[in-house]
């Protein structure tokens, strides 16, 4: 039987109940999932369901990642809800490559794990099902796995087995909806400019997952531990003189109120300029690599090639003693004279990250 698997938290828990149910079964795993964005929380998740079915004994095959031509395939269905038009089209683009390849291997049955998320509809599913059973001749399993307690089950395993618990179903328009709702930020879709990797980001879980991986390779015993931190992500930071822009870094933690601040240098302190708008303070570049240890010979190169959160945090705690400060401090080549403007959109939040001990 082909099992088409959308993650580990699915996943494991069905296909162990698959293995007590259909015994005779060669199960074989097919993880086909062109939805999940962005690239990094794909990756994630197949390194888990790797990890799943590895401790199941089951063989997994990977699909192709044809994430333009799923984008086509839901393309005016962009606002539909969940369980909507659009996860209709989702099942059937991969029931349909998922059939093909069991029809490919010479199977005559599959099934999706998608059966026991809380969030699909089964009659959905069922219902594509059997429209490929009428149109290609193999047998589509539904087993419910969800009632009697199954959904408790589930939870129970998950923990047990340390999966990776991903808190949305995968696709772009999902994602947005579920945040905004929230009144979150969606900084799933941050990527950096400089590439570094950003605190409770899905590149941050990934390589911490990845380790996990290792760990237990070579039998070295850990945890995962949950921590509240003060989150912080930067959307834009320009400055201009006369409508001349000009490179400009924003320290990590830097903030503005109302986003843009207008106004000149009002005195300096020990290679500190004081703006007279909004607590704003300057320091040329030539400071920055001073503390930081860098020799950057212009802005835009430090804007590419930024030190990591923490050592930006570091460089922080040495201009204001307080590592957290939330002072909007602005890293130029050179400080101008008279009347210049900032620009700066960066939200700060509460949040928690994954830890390994």
């Amino acid at each position: 039987m082909l099992v088409h698997i959308c993650c580990s938290v699915d996943s494991h828990f069905f296909l162990e109940k698959l293995q007590a149910d259909f015994p005779k079964e060669k199960l074989t795993g097919f993880f086909y999932d062109p939805n999940i964005h962005p690239y990094s929380e794909y990756r994630l998740r197949f390194l888990d369901v790797q990890r799943s079915c590895k401790t199941l004994g089951i063989e997994l095959i990977e699909g192709e990642y044809d994430y333009e031509n799923w984008l086509k395939a839901v393309s005016g269905l962009e606002k539909e809800p969940e369980k909507g038009k659009r996860c209709e089209v989702c099942f059937d683009k991969r029931f349909d490559v998922s059939a093909h390849k069991a029809l490919e291997m010479g199977e005559k049955t599959f099934t999706t794990t998608l059966l026991v998320s809380p969030l699909k509809s089964q009659e959905q599913l069922k219902a594509s099902g059997e429209a490929f059973f009428q149109s290609h001749g193999i047998q589509f399993i539904a087993p419910d796995y969800r009632s009697g307690g199954g959904t408790q089950d589930q939870s129970r395993v998950t923990k047990e087995q340390k999966l990776y618990r991903q808190d949305y179903c995968g696709c772009l328009f999902g994602l947005s909806m579920q945040r905004e709702q929230q009144e979150r930020l969606m900084d799933e879709m941050f990527s950096p400019l400089n590439q570094n990797i950003l605190p409770a980001s899905i590149e941050e879980r990934l390589l911490m997952y990845e380790k996990r991986m290792d760990l237990e390779e070579k039998k070295i015993s850990y945890r995962i531990v949950k921590e509240k931190f003060l989150n912080y992500r930067q959307l834009t930071c320009k400055m201009s003189i006369k409508k001349v822009s000009y490179a400009v870094h924003a320290l990590t933690y830097s903030t503005l109120p109302r986003k843009r601040a207008q106004g000149r240098i009002d005195f300096e302190d020990k290679g500190i300029f004081y703006m007279n708008r909004d607590d704003i303070r300057l320091i040329t570049l030539e400071t920055y690599n001073s503390l930081a240890n860098t020799e950057f010979l212009h802005v835009s190169e430090l804007i590419y090639n930024t030190p990591s959160f923490e050592q930006e945090l570091l460089i922080r705690e040495k201009l204001t003693c307080k590592a957290y400060d939330l002072t909007p401090i602005f890293v130029l080549e050179s400080i101008p004279e008279g009347k210049f403007s900032l620009t700066l959109d960066a939200k700060v939040y509460e949040d928690t990250r994954e830890r390994l001990i």
